[in-house]
């Protein structure tokens, strides 16, 4: 069947033909009127027209194309061939630049006969420039591999002439029908279980930053899903008929097409731009689509972050038509004719073969708290398999009554939390009533988040995906496993008194997200406002409000402020103020990280966190009075140290001599340990003109600490930088940075790294010693920094932020404390080291943070005289980093 356009004047095919028989050379031909009316179709787009008119339009100049160019060739006996369209272009769903799928049809196996045609044929298209894919199989050959294969024989069943004998494809759709492969309960059970596959790639979740349109959950793929389940069990053309049977409500129906239109929409927006196929969302794009589709910055959000919003709310429409429909399908395909069993719950609800019903269809407007009592019975009774057809749609219509009365009503808070304290699969429940629109009816501060994104790489799941997923983590800290990952806060969660105030906390830890301002601070109140209604006692509700505040508070201190530092130590311990807030602190903490980016959790934020948790709970059990201050630490590691080199039989003498004078710090962010494992390797060192290298792991526990390298060389004033330069073409992520010097001038440089997928090198391997290998090339004492090719990573180029820098005098603190926060490249640490060697600054630490696409690196420097940073001189420092950085991120 062919396509209609919506216009006579869209394409003239009669002055086309007549073109081309004029034309001396007919691939130009072909190629000019390709690429006028695609450039006619773009102008439409831009202009607003009808999507489904646009995509109708040239599935139908395809279909004028491909007969022009078939009538060139002489076919001779037609009766036995004919040209087929198949897939998406079959179904009349081609995009500007979608592979247009064709099949060659033969009655028989004699393609010798035609042989020669076809090639030309297919090599013509090619060379007009037409992306196509093609096969030629005769009926039976179809028969066979269609039997072999879903995806061939789905392909088949949206096929149709386009040219050619149309009784051929009556005959291969009679060949590969329902009667003769692949009945429909076999086919179902085939594309269910190929969605859950493909959703499975995703983690089952709608929203990622770049998003594939076709084949992410929600997406294009999931629609055709269930035309095809439905052309496969009733012969259905289109969804219209999956209304006029019932399946579909009129409703239901016109929200499948509006978001399936904004996709298509989408799509070809992303086509247009790209000029070429691509389903990604990518960032280079997301930006020019927003533009296109109007959607403008403003003080709350971005255009991009609006239309993402836009893309996720219409994804979520989708998913949760995609449940009704195939849960229906599932009821009338697979369970039809099961013997039916049906347990009674309560005069609501009943159990039918393992899948919850409402008793009738008034349950919900008759007993409204059943809206939430639904997914309290699920979550208390793991072998309810899900919820019925009937009833999700139940609740979809019944949501509206979901009011402030709804909220307030004992019935419904008291059910709620029931289900916060619930066994089984408490957070898929959530998210189930996120789908049917019920939490966010619920909590409407919760609903003001669905869809609500940044637009960076920090956070890939949209606010309220994230927000489920820091719940979820929570869940896993239970299970066995978690053990082994996550120790100390597996154990810890084991402990906490109530352990709903922590999903509580984690619900609302970032609901303030898109107001403008501190969202912790704006949360507190929701927060609160929860609890309340909630009927929770005051100590509950002000240790939930304490953790909205201070949610970031604990990541922020292990990561940016010198943790070996017991001043800083007691400072975070007088804010936290007891241990129950401790332990609520450091699990959350935890779960939220491992919620925003899964890439952002590794071995050595795992290892800060937990020396954070440990010198503060013992801060809070001596009694913060008795918090050992800095001198008599200093002290204290001098004598463990001088104890184990004296087990090694170094005297006390020979140790002094070897430590020769170092900033005291040394013996204050180095452990006991460690001085003892520099000293002696110190002292086997025979070659003084060579750097010294050590490297090893801080901990055998592979999901904690860091790989430490210690480099001990002549000082100069590039070093710093030339080994920044040294681990960034070594592709090794620098975690932290510690520099020492001697009286005698030599270097003490203490780093942690991490591969860059947030792992610890590997014990006594090839890689060790490369990275030995190139830091002895790169420590040497050269009065000149060092230069790598540096290639910056395609999403990085499109993030590029102005740097912002901060700077500090602490009262009673030896060093200034600047931070800089820029958008991450290649090359950066090294690039602030050579700005601090032009203006006389020493770096005496280093706390490195990457954070997406956006690094956050603290710095504690002096002057050439080890004192502070003036105000004067700090103003300079930042407006040179500043100006550098911004430079380089600019390509200059």
């Amino acid at each position: 069947m062919l396509m209609e356009p919506s216009s006579s004047n869209f394409f003239d095919v009669k002055a086309f033909n007549r073109q081309l028989a004029k034309s001396k050379s007919p691939i130009n031909c072909f190629r000019d009127a390709i690429s006028n009316n695609r450039a006619l179709l773009d102008e439409r787009f831009k202009s607003k027209a009808n999507i489904e008119v646009i995509i109708s339009d040239l599935t139908w100049f395809i279909d004028q194309i491909l007969i022009a160019a078939w009538k060139q060739y002489d076919w001779k006996d037609e009766k036995d061939i004919s040209l087929l369209a198949v897939g998406g272009y079959g179904r009349g769903e081609l995009h500007l630049y979608s592979d247009i799928d064709i099949q060659i049809l033969l009655a028989r196996n004699n393609q010798k006969k035609y042989k020669a045609n076809i090639e030309s044929f297919l090599t013509f298209l090619w060379d007009i420039n037409l992306e196509i894919g093609q096969s030629v199989r005769t009926i039976d050959e179809n028969k066979k591999q269609a039997a072999n294969d879903i995806t061939i024989a789905t392909a088949l069943m949206e096929s149709r002439t386009v040219y050619g004998n149309p009784e051929l494809h009556k005959k291969l759709i009679l060949a590969v029908s329902k009667k003769k492969i692949w009945e429909a309960k076999r086919f179902f059970t085939a594309k269910r279980n190929e969605q859950i596959s493909r959703h499975a790639k995703y983690e089952d979740i709608e929203y990622a930053l770049e998003p594939n349109l076709k084949v992410s959950p929600g997406g294009l793929r999931d629609i055709q899903t269930i035309g095809w389940i439905s052309k496969r069990y009733f012969g259905a053309s289109d969804f219209q008929e999956l209304v006029d049977r019932g399946f579909l409500q009129k409703n239901e129906y016109q929200d499948l097409i509006k978001s399936r239109n904004f996709l298509w929409s989408l799509r070809y927006g992303l086509h247009m731009l790209a000029e070429r196929r691509e389903d990604r969302l990518l960032f280079e794009h997301q930006r020019k689509l927003s533009e296109i589709f109007s959607y403008e910055d403003d003080k709350n959000s971005l255009g991009i972050e609006k239309l993402m919003k836009e893309y996720y709310r219409n994804v979520q429409t989708l998913r949760e038509l995609n449940d009704v429909l195939l849960q229906l399908f599932d009821e009338e395909i697979i369970r039809s004719k099961e013997k039916v069993k049906i347990l009674t719950l309560n005069a609501r609800f009943q159990i039918r073969n393992n899948y919850i019903e409402a008793m009738h269809s008034r349950v919900f407007r008759q007993t409204p708290f059943a809206l939430i009592e639904i997914f309290v019975l699920l979550a208390q009774d793991e072998k309810i398999a899900g919820i019925r057809a009937t009833t999700i749609r139940l609740i979809r219509n019944g949501r509206q009554l979901i009011d402030d009365n709804f909220r307030k009503d004992i019935r419904n808070t008291t059910l709620f939390m029931e289900l916060l304290r619930s066994p089984y699969k408490m957070v898929a429940h959530l998210r189930q009533m996120k789908r049917y629109g019920v939490l966010g009816a619920y909590l409407p501060e919760f609903g003001n988040i669905i869809g609500q994104m940044q637009h960076d790489l920090f956070h890939i799941y949209s606010v309220d995906d994230h927000t489920l997923q820091v719940v979820e983590n929570m869940r896993r800290l239970h299970h066995p496993e978690a053990l082994e990952k996550y120790p100390l806060a597996a154990t810890i969660i084991k402990t906490l008194p109530k352990i709903e105030l922590l999903y509580i906390a984690g619900l609302y830890h970032d609901i303030a997200k898109g107001r403008g301002g501190d969202h912790s601070v704006l949360g507190v109140k929701d927060a609160e406002d929860f609890c309340v209604r909630h009927h929770l006692g005051k100590w509950d509700t002000a240790l939930v409000g304490w953790l909205v505040k201070n949610h970031l508070f604990m990541s922020s201190i292990a990561q940016r402020q010198d943790i070996q530092d017991p001043d800083v130590v007691k400072s975070f311990a007088l804010i936290v103020g007891d241990q129950t807030r401790l332990d609520y602190l450091y699990t959350l903490t935890v779960a939220d990280i491992n919620a925003t980016n899964p890439k952002l959790w590794n071995a050595w934020k795992a290892s800060l966190l937990r020396q954070l948790y440990q010198s503060t709970k013992r801060a809070l059990s001596l009694g913060l009075e008795k918090v050992v201050g800095k001198s008599s630490r200093i002290k204290e590691n001098q004598n463990l140290a001088l104890a184990l080199l004296k087990e090694k039989d170094m005297s006390k003498k020979e140790a002094l001599a070897i430590w020769d004078k170092p900033t005291e710090d040394y013996f204050l962010r180095e452990s006991p340990e460690d001085i003892a494992w520099q000293t002696l390797a110190i002292s086997k060192h025979k070659e003084p003109e060579s750097p010294l290298i050590l490297i090893k792991n801080s901990t055998e526990h592979q999901s904690e600490g860091a790989t430490q390298v210690f480099i001990y060389t002549q000082n100069s004033h590039f070093l710093f930088a030339n080994i920044a330069n040294a681990f960034d073409r070594l592709n090794l992520n620098i975690q932290n940075a510690r520099l020492f010097n001697t009286a005698s001038n030599k270097a003490l440089l203490t780093f942690m790294i991490l591969e860059t997928n947030g792992t610890l090198i590997k014990k006594n391997s090839q890689r060790m010693y490369e990275i030995v290998t190139l830091l002895k090339e790169y420590a040497l004492p050269v009065e000149k920094p060092s230069k790598n090719k540096q290639h910056t990573p395609r999403q990085l180029r499109h993030f590029s932020r102005a740097t912002e820098t901060s700077f500090a005098n602490p009262e009673k603190f030896p060093y200034s404390i600047l931070e800089v926060l820029c958008p991450d490249r290649p090359g950066l640490l090294a690039k602030v080291a050579n700005i601090f060697v032009e203006k006389n600054i020493i770096l005496h630490n280093a706390k490195i943070t990457t954070l997406g696409e956006n690094v956050e690196d603290v710095f504690f420097i002096t002057n050439k005289n080890n004192k502070p940073i003036s105000k004067k001189n700090s103003e300079e420092l930042q407006a040179l980093i500043k100006e550098r950085l911004n430079a380089s991120l600019n390509g200059a």
